[in-house]
């Protein structure tokens, strides 16, 4: 995927100095809350980095003036000619419109210039943050998926069920 402007923001590839910026958040366990990841150590957000600028999956996205890092978007095709959305975002950067600003502008380059027919999106029913978000990129609500998937155990080696939210939006209703 190219490199995409926003007003204020560059979505680009991973590089290998986003690390320190990537560890400011990947290490607080408030952002990783709903996540399928445990906080980050510094070595950790190194090879996690490194593994990033390899994958197409995931897009860094930056503050335009100053290039910082604050946070990522994972977008990936799946069958059927759709493309799945998901983010985690610095939490000092919170309430700015940023993660709105940055999804919105993927989806749009992947309708007019992916040719995508639809984009899906998967959240936590306990993440209000990340629902809200969906709905104001006008992505319908589909499913509720109860104790769906488990990202981990607790002290007996139980699985810690979750829920899933599933959106989605088509091509037709961007």
């Amino acid at each position: 995927m190219k490199e995409i402007e926003t007003e204020r923001l560059i979505i680009r590839r991973f590089k290998s100095d986003d690390w320190k910026d990537f560890y400011e958040y990947f290490s607080n366990e408030e952002v990783l809350k709903f996540e399928p990841y445990k906080p980050f150590s510094e070595e950790e957000s190194k090879k996690e980095v490194v593994r990033r600028i390899t994958d197409p999956a995931f897009l860094a996205v930056c503050l335009k003036e100053t290039n910082k890092l604050i946070g990522n978007i994972y977008f990936e095709e799946k069958d059927f000619n759709t493309w799945e959305i998901g983010y985690v975002f610095n939490l000092n950067y919170k309430s700015r419109g940023y993660a709105t600003e940055s999804c919105k502008v993927i989806m749009d380059y992947a309708f007019k210039e992916l040719n995508a027919r639809r984009i899906i999106a998967k959240c936590d029913p306990k993440n209000p943050n990340s629902w809200r978000l969906l709905e104001r990129l006008n992505m319908r609500r589909e499913g509720h998926l109860k104790e769906n998937v488990y990202f981990f155990k607790d002290e007996n080696n139980n699985p810690i069920w979750k829920d899933t939210y599933e959106y989605g939006i088509l091509e037709k209703e961007w």
